[in-house]
């Protein structure tokens, strides 16, 4: 069972949704998950069908493997991705002509082939990029690829135990760059200032729990509660939130994993939708998924689950929002659409059988949802009306990170390129 996570190597995790008006512009693509934290994008038009070898818009050589997906802030692009044996973080312009490669120090390369050190996302405020790597490196960038400050995690609060290669990508709150380290030994979530690197605050984030299920390789999201930010965090079989101000829980849902099953790590992240936490727990046999309504304070674990599913979930893929309604594909292609207030399925689709599993996250835009398989091949599917397979297209090389549709373009980051196609 265990050997199903060699590849869950996502441009993972669900990251902060953003207070300024600008990075939930339709036009950029701030973090892993997009402006809304949802993988949708309600505006544009964007592809069906191309062909990875002659009607692209263009596509970029990259200079190592990583399953980090691109970020978009004003026509440009950015991502993370191991160059020489260094942790680096590249930009390109929108004609995908590469304007800089910063390094920050040596990767720590991982030990699976669909990961690297280069799994976690970058995200952006649109005053400065951030990022963080399996190495420890925690650092800030200006947009012409300056050093803003950078420090090493791993240094200073050790190395992480997770028994697969990092994943959490970092989120941020007006003032800070928040990150999450949870597995076994001390867990912790710590903030840092934006402009300085300062340590704001830290907090340890433990809980007791069967063998792997305090693994958590999913992002946090930062959210409103009653008016005040807060981060959304799984993992150890819970679901916190976090006062943004000083990390203290805001309130806490336990009880998602009943049974004390062994060898249930978290992989997807949580889903905000609406006033709900749309939350997958679980795989195979134990694969669940929850209903938490975000308002709640103190233990909300017997007040705020207001539905629960037991036949459906997603182990590795975090699912996504669109038009009121959340898509999950699971890793063997079975897709699903809920009601989030409910959780009742409207219908289920499947996407063609293969051997290879989907690790990066589904994305929906322009009625059609967008799902990369492990092998490189991107499947297009209508999800407005009824669930219909458009096309299926190759892109020659493997890709787990997630499809970024924005701005009338469909950018896929593969294991040696970034690909760029429109709509015909």
């Amino acid at each position: 069972m265990r050997i199903k996570l060699i590849h869950l190597f996502l441009g993972l995790s669900t990251l902060s949704a953003a207070s300024m008006a600008s990075a939930e512009s339709p036009s950029n693509w701030p973090r892993w998950r997009g402006p809304h934290d949802n993988g949708g994008n309600e505006h544009g038009t964007y592809p069906v069908k191309w062909d990875a070898n002659l009607n692209l818009l263009w596509k970029a050589p990259l200079p190592g493997k990583g399953c980090s997906t691109p970020i978009v802030w004003d026509q440009r692009i950015i991502l993370t991705a191991p160059a020489n044996g260094q942790d680096a973080v590249l930009a390109f312009d929108w004609s995908g002509k590469l304007l800089w490669q910063t390094a920050l120090g040596p990767e720590n390369p991982g030990k699976h082939q669909n990961g690297s050190g280069s799994n976690p996302s970058p995200v952006t405020d649109g005053q400065g990029i951030f990022v963080y790597f399996k190495s420890g490196h925690l650092a800030a960038l200006e947009f012409d690829g300056k050093v803003r400050w950078k420090t090493n995690l791993v240094e200073r609060f050790g190395k992480d135990t997770l028994f697969w290669d990092h994943g959490t990508s970092p989120v941020l709150t007006e003032k800070d760059v928040v990150v999450a380290r949870m597995h076994h030994g001390e867990s912790w979530l710590a903030a840092f200032d934006k402009r300085t690197g300062q340590i704001h605050w830290k907090v340890a984030r433990n809980y007791e729990t069967p063998v792997e299920g305090d693994h958590s390789y999913a992002s946090p999201v930062t959210i409103k509660h009653q008016g005040q930010e807060a981060v959304l965090v799984l993992g150890g079989q819970h679901l916190t939130a976090h006062d943004a101000a000083d990390g203290k829980v805001i309130w806490a849902c336990g009880d998602f994993n009943p049974k004390d099953r062994s060898y249930l790590p978290v992989v997807a992240s949580a889903l905000v939708a609406g006033e709900i936490a749309v939350v997958p727990y679980g795989r195979d046999k134990d694969s669940t998924v929850h209903g938490i309504k975000l308002d709640g304070r103190g233990d909300v674990t017997h007040t705020h689950r207001v539905w629960k599913r037991e036949d459906t979930g997603a182990f590795v893929p975090t699912p996504a929002a669109y038009k009121g309604r959340v898509y999950f594909v699971r890793d063997r292609g079975e897709v699903e659409c809920l009601d989030p207030a409910t959780g009742k399925s409207l219908w289920k689709g499947e996407l063609p059988k293969h051997r290879s599993s989907y690790y990066a996250s589904p994305s929906v835009a322009d009625g059609k949802l967008y799902a990369a398989r492990e092998d490189g091949v991107v499947f297009v599917a209508s999800v407005e009306g009824k669930f219909e397979v458009l096309a299926e297209n190759t892109m020659g090389e493997r890709v787990i990170a997630s499809p970024v549709p924005v701005a009338n373009r469909l950018l896929i980051r593969g294991e040696k390129h970034l690909f760029c196609i429109a709509a015909r």
